[in-house]
């Protein structure tokens, strides 16, 4: 059932962008007086799912979800029909028509993608505006817990307060990951003093290649020590401590995060000794055991922000936005989606970042919604996508709309305008090393799968 709900937010998500990026030059090409033969969602070849001619063109729905198309005459395109192209040039087809309105009409999609994404985080920053959990607020605390190795190969350790990332202050805390993944060296203040790192070229690779139990952040924020439960058969089974207890104390010893545990627990392997724990609103002392291993038997339990507030560990910023303002933080989310994604492309044609290795395809894309739906998590992953797609559109190669473009810029610079079968040659290389690109990211997602 949680794959049925992640697949359908995916093809709804990647249907509305694709008809709306299509349309994006489907309607500059009626503008312009040139003839639309098809406006496809997915491809169709052999035959179709659906379709219906209305006018001079046919609208349908394809068998191959990778993608959708309009088929604009006197061009060459995906569908590669040379014969037509043999005939002498129409006044309605795209070659016929003057370099500008063809820059245009290939602008189309994209710019609706770039439209769409940023008018979506408008609306999301109006409708439910930002809450996250403040890199300052757990600097003004006692920084960050380290429990992961790639966290401690790179340097950090446990109350190191992390201050930059490439130069740029940290705003929120849950994005300290992805910055790692953008970036190339971080400053953090120690016992007051100020150090700056380096992150390793591979880190992206190292990042993959973590230990299952140490999948999700490098770094997390500190945590009381809350029982989620006993354990069943456990020495302490009958000790009284409960599910939701929060331990501020261990045989007199005060701690205020889980970490602290470890190193005062271990003073009394094999013992008896008294905890303190908080119960509601009321403290109580309970008998209990430590083990020879230095533990209690009882599973830890992460505490949601929201109770990490109200406890007064951090302070949540919790910010709305009227019409007006979320007009510039719209454009600013949109922004640094786009510079981040940007960054993470340029790591992944860089082979010793193994960055490549994390290239994903529609697995991978569709594992990104969530297993219930939510319209704020639909609408900020399509803003993503719709970015990313435009961007992705943007790229000068051939059978991509940034490779046409190139081509006209070109045509409009020099007054010289490619011959139809260098074009022909140029869509053939385009197409493969697009199907080469997919075969590659889908089938990482397969190894995955398996590994």
């Amino acid at each position: 059932m949680e794959i049925l709900i992640k697949a359908s937010q995916f093809i709804l998500s990647l249907s509305l962008l694709i008809v709306l990026h299509e349309l994006g030059h489907f309607i500059p090409a009626k503008l312009f007086k040139t003839r639309v033969e098809k406006f496809y969602l997915f491809f169709d070849y052999k035959f179709s799912i659906f379709k219906k001619k209305i006018g001079d063109t046919v609208y349908g729905i394809g068998w191959i979800p990778l993608g959708g198309y309009v088929k604009i005459s006197g061009m060459i395109d995906e569908s590669m029909d040379t014969e037509q192209m043999a005939l002498p040039p129409q006044p309605w087809e795209f070659r016929s028509k003057p370099a500008w309105q063809r820059l245009i009409i290939m602008l189309g999609g994209v710019f609706v993608n770039f439209v769409l994404g940023i008018f979506i985080y408008i609306m999301l920053m109006w409708s439910y505006g930002e809450q996250f959990l403040p890199n300052q607020s757990v600097n003004d605390k006692d920084g960050i817990w380290v429990q992961d190795s790639l966290a401690m190969e790179i340097g950090l350790k446990t109350g190191d307060k992390i201050l930059t990332i490439d130069g740029e202050k940290v705003r929120e805390f849950n994005a300290i990951t992805l910055g790692f993944i953008n970036g190339n060296n971080f400053t953090i203040e120690r016992n007051g003093e100020v150090i700056e790192k380096t992150l390793p070229i591979n880190f992206i690779s190292k990042l993959m290649d973590r230990k299952k139990n140490e999948e999700g952040p490098v770094v997390a924020a500190r945590y009381p020590f809350t029982i989620s439960k006993v354990l069943k058969d456990s020495i302490n089974e009958n000790s009284g401590l409960k599910p939701k207890d929060i331990i501020t104390s261990i045989n007199g010893e005060s701690i205020k995060y889980f970490d602290q545990a470890e190193a005062i627990l271990s003073n009394y392997k094999g013992q008896d000794i008294t905890v303190t724990v908080k119960r509601d609103k009321t403290t109580e002392q309970i008998p209990v055991k430590v083990t020879n291993r230095g533990t209690l038997d009882v599973q830890f339990g992460a505490v949601s922000y929201s109770d990490l507030e109200k406890l007064g560990y951090y302070d949540l910023a919790d910010i709305e936005y009227s019409f007006s303002e979320a007009i510039p933080a719209g454009l600013r989310k949109s922004w640094k989606t786009l510079t981040d994604y940007v960054k993470q492309l340029k790591k992944i044609f860089n082979p010793s970042t193994g960055a490549y290795k994390g290239l994903g395809g529609f697995i991978s894309i569709g594992s990104i919604f969530p297993d219930e739906f939510s319209a704020q998590s639909f609408w900020t992953i399509t803003a993503f996508l719709s970015i990313m797609l435009g961007f992705m559109n943007l790229l000068p190669i051939p059978a991509l709309d940034g490779g046409h473009v190139v081509f006209t810029l070109w045509e409009m610079i020099t007054g010289k305008k490619p011959g139809d079968k260098f074009l022909e040659y140029a869509q053939v290389v385009g197409f493969i090393l697009l199907i080469a690109l997919l075969l590659f990211a889908n089938g990482n997602d397969i190894f995955r799968l398996f590994d």
